[in-house]
């Protein structure tokens, strides 16, 4: 029997509300935070890279920055295992409707896999 594929895994930048990773893990994803695994202060290109060697899709709010990074990373072949934009309309005062949001983009990719690397898309 074939194996399907890979199964889609993420973490939250530091301007993502961490309560967002505890909802979504109650909803089904694999989703964390980096305020849960120690890594609050570290450089946008030090998360993305992070996240990359976790084999995590890293979202962020911080569009223009990693959309940046991701020409960059690609540019240099640097790890990079996708990038998802929130945008501002999901506020952080709302946890909740940002991790649905984030069960929905979810439920539309699972099927498919991962989208790539050096793929920025949008919740």
């Amino acid at each position: 029997m074939a194996a399907g594929p890979p199964a889609l895994r993420y973490l939250l930048d530091e301007d993502v509300h961490p309560e967002a990773a505890v909802v979504a893990c109650g909803l089904g994803l694999d989703v964390t935070s980096v305020h849960e695994v120690g890594r609050r202060g570290l450089t946008d290109f030090e998360q993305l890279g992070l996240a990359a060697q976790d084999g995590r899709i890293f979202i962020t709010r911080n569009r223009d920055d990693f959309i940046r990074l991701t020409v960059e990373s690609f540019r240099a072949g640097g790890p990079h295992h996708g990038v998802l934009i929130l945008p501002y309309t999901l506020r952080n005062t709302h946890p909740s409707r940002i991790a649905r949001a984030l069960v929905r983009w979810h439920g539309a990719h699972v099927r498919t896999g991962h989208p790539g690397a050096y793929v920025v898309d949008f919740v």
